[in-house]
């Protein structure tokens, strides 16, 4: 009994201190998975046995782990190494592509071909947006989009806010698309032994409906605006605040006068440039086959880092200090204490509360769960919530029958989804308008909310609309 108590109230101290977002992150976890380890294993159930079990070292050294069929979910709780190590390569594989420009390439290309009119410009940016964030952490995604977007709205004298909020937006519903998109994917995945295709062919299915649904609403909330019609975000000179409409053959002709803004120009290292590319394509075909390649993401993500590293050449070292190590840090942190939950029995008495109240009605679980996981992924960092989800669904799976792939993708949606609704909700908002603002263009949460959270709420219920035709 002590030993839950403690576990829980480390759990909510933890989650408390991520909220306040006044220690950083990585070390609010990694001090929390520490008192996990000395008080709950150590102190109160004084077995040596629990720490291990959760520190996970020996999993790394195991064929299973690098190469496996990929017909047997991973079932082991503590550290999830293969996360870890899968987000360390594709970290790498980015530091490299953003080197050489790539992302600059390709967002200066599509608003070129779509000869930099601010309507069309959402609409491309939506979608590559959707589409990058599939395979690349959404963070990095918005970090080269967003700021692409204020270079754009400099030149062509409009409001880059609307088109980043949709940017951001689709982010987060593509990344829910695969197995990589999305940190919540990647726990889910490897968690639960689930592939590329798996996702793809569940969740996928439900993002690209999304997808429709948010081109069509974003479309009609902004373009007024972007055409230069009356109203707060309408087509302004940032400096003396004047409707100031640039045709896109002006736009264009703006554009080409300097040198920098066309894509050709960004590309800092064309060798390294090709080959990148070559990398990221190889990427996608590893991931879209491991499970009859039988690699496993960490096999992939060493595969790509270690190939962007010699790619890199000189700059290895260089793209070696870009890795976002306090990301990494978080996750070994959170797992522990997620393990501390586990171990004490604590998960497995939410999955019994969970069962309860559902009556065990497959339909009400899986609603239960996307909501629960939408409305706490619009305020707390989603990332812990599905790390802490993942033995909850499973346990609920065993003891109602219900499918437990039907729950994992319930979660991956209500995580995914619900962290567009505000501007804390998830990491890719923080950073779409952080950019913004730094530019001089004000994100209010009255302004971001307004066109954000309708968006979130129907795609949620869309979401719970269409697990219940397919699945039930």
């Amino acid at each position: 009994m002590a030993a839950q108590i403690i576990a829980v109230g480390i759990f909510v101290l933890m989650f408390v201190m991520i909220m306040l977002d006044k220690v950083e992150r990585c070390i609010i976890t990694l001090g929390a998975g520490a008192a996990t380890l000395l008080l709950v294993f150590g102190l109160c159930m004084r077995s040596p046995e629990a720490i291990w079990t959760t520190l996970n070292l020996k999993s790394i050294f195991t064929l299973e782990f690098w190469y496996h069929t990929g017909l047997n979910a991973d079932t082991s709780t503590g550290i999830n190494w293969e996360t870890i190590i899968f987000i360390s390569g594709m970290m790498i594989m980015v530091e490299g592509m953003a080197r050489v420009g790539f992302f600059r390439w390709l967002c200066m290309a599509i608003a070129k071909l779509v000869r930099f009119q601010p309507v069309p410009v959402l609409i491309a940016f939506m979608l590559i947006s959707g589409i990058l964030s599939m395979f690349i952490d959404s963070i990095t995604v918005i970090l080269f989009l967003a700021a692409v977007t204020v270079e754009l709205a400099q030149v062509l004298k409009f409001d880059p806010v609307p088109i980043i909020m949709a940017e951001v937006f689709c982010a987060n519903l593509g990344g829910s698309a695969t197995m990589c998109g999305d940190p919540p994917n990647i726990i889910i995945g490897t968690s639960l032994g689930y592939t590329f295709g798996d996702f793809l062919t569940n969740t996928g299915l439900i993002a690209l409906v999304s997808m429709v649904f948010a081109l069509g609403y974003f479309y009609l909330s902004f373009h007024r605006e972007l055409n230069g019609g009356e109203g707060k975000g309408s087509l302004i000179s940032a400096s003396r605040g004047k409707n100031n409409f640039v045709s896109g053959t002006e736009a264009a002709r703006a554009m080409d006068q300097g040198r920098g803004n066309r894509p050709n120009f960004v590309i800092s290292d064309k060798r390294g440039f090709y080959i990148s590319a070559a990398i990221f394509l190889l990427a996608v075909v590893l991931l879209i086959t491991h499970a009859q390649t039988g690699l496993t993401v960490a096999a992939i993500g060493v595969i790509v880092g270690i190939l962007s590293l010699i790619a890199g050449g000189r700059h290895a070292i260089e793209i070696m200090k870009k890795v976002d190590v306090h990301t990494l840090l978080f996750f070994v942190g959170l797992f522990i204490v997620v393990g501390g939950l586990e171990q004490t029995g604590i998960l497995e008495a939410i999955a019994g509360f969970i069962g309860r109240i559902s009556g065990g009605n497959p339909k009400m679980m899986v609603a239960i769960i996307i909501w629960i996981s939408g409305i706490a992924s619009a305020f707390v960092d989603n990332i812990p919530f599905a790390a802490t989800m993942i033995p909850v669904i499973r346990t609920l799976a065993e003891t109602t029958g219900v499918d437990l792939s039907v729950l994992a993708w319930s979660l991956a949606m209500g995580t995914d989804i619900g962290g567009s609704a505000t501007p804390i909700g998830a990491s890719a908002n923080v950073v779409g308008t952080s950019v913004a603002v730094k530019h001089g263009y004000k994100v209010t949460w009255g302004r971001y909310c307004r066109h954000m959270a309708p968006a979130s709420i129907a795609v949620l219920l869309l979401s719970t609309l269409l697990v219940w035709v397919r699945y039930f």
